[in-house]
């Protein structure tokens, strides 16, 4: 599994290269503790014209056939010195793509500079797609969150509040009713561009606890109909004990957000007290507010009604 070095802000070049098959020409210093840090890749032409204004060395080097063309017209020791150049900066690693031959001048200085070189057989943009989306989603800030995560009518939904208050118990209610859960009691979410993704930890993916009963994994006892790996968060459902003095919402005109890696998500709080169905309350509020992102939005209806109708008497 690929691990991020979140103090560094990096992923390891070595796991990399094994996601993605890449033959390892040259093994540079440190290659085992050398990681990538940009979700980008370059393709050096203008650093093998001389030109380095600009240049990120932290993002991974692709050379495809445009720079291989280029460097044919130049003699042997032009290309020394051009690779000489480039592999003066602490580049993760140069990738020569489609299968193409290595020039032996880049590979004498990889090896002089002991940067690592790395050769593939996908097209270069094949290649670059590759990376830049597995970057993304490997790099993409994370947090861990305590709740239960399920997808309800294709909805993300995050259940949250003090342990004991009914979030699981809730949970298994809608996976009964044919919803499906991605995550209990530990919720994994990431941000990837304007989006939030949960997922739960591997080791307990599926499983949710039931006081009473123990732990159960739903994707043995109901099927795997009844489970997700991952959801898309487009609604926080914060449980809390019913407090005598505080007010409630009763209208639904206010909307509150809560901020999650730098994006506001919709939450509404349900109070908790005997006789109140959580299952029942967290199924229509995300229909409501799926409604809400459709542009229909009930509360404010009644509201320009009642409004329109005071007008008239």
């Amino acid at each position: 599994m690929i691990q991020q070095d979140e103090m560094k802000g990096g992923l390891k070049l070595q796991e990399l290269v094994e996601v993605l098959g890449l033959t390892v020409v040259n093994k540079g210093t440190g290659y085992e503790e050398a990681l990538v840090g940009i979700k980008d890749v370059n393709r050096p032409g203008l650093q093998l014209m001389g030109f380095f204004d600009y240049f990120d060395e932290r993002r991974l080097q692709v050379i495809g056939m445009a720079e291989t063309k280029m460097l044919e017209s130049m003699d042997a020791e032009e290309r020394t010195q051009r690779f000489a150049r480039l592999f003066e900066y602490d580049i993760p690693a140069l990738v020569v793509s489609r299968d193409l031959d290595i020039y032996p001048e880049c590979l004498a200085m990889a090896r002089k500079h002991q940067r690592t070189l790395l050769h593939t057989t996908d097209t270069t943009v094949a290649f670059t797609t590759k990376v830049i989306e597995y970057l993304t989603h490997a790099l993409a800030p994370t947090i861990t969150r305590h709740g239960v995560l399920l997808d309800i009518s294709g909805e993300g939904v995050l259940v949250t509040g003090d342990s004991g208050v009914g979030k699981s118990e809730a949970a298994i209610e809608l996976v009964m009713r044919g919803h499906r859960l991605v995550a209990d009691d530990a919720v994994d979410i990431r941000r990837e561009a304007d989006q939030l993704y949960g997922k739960a930890p591997e080791l307990i993916r599926h499983y949710i606890e039931l006081r009473g009963i123990g732990v159960i994994d739903v994707q043995q006892l109901l099927g795997m109909r009844a489970v997700k790996l991952e959801a898309q968060i487009s609604l926080v459902v914060h449980l809390e004990r019913w407090r005598e003095d505080k007010f409630y919402d009763r209208f639904g005109l206010e909307e509150e957000k809560v901020n999650i890696l730098g994006l506001d998500i919709p939450i509404i709080t349900i109070p908790v007290q005997p006789g109140r169905n959580l299952a029942t309350i967290i199924e229509v509020a995300t229909m409501n507010n799926r409604h809400k992102k459709y542009g229909y939005n009930a509360a404010q209806k009644l509201a320009d009604e009642l409004e329109r109708h005071v007008q008239g008497m």
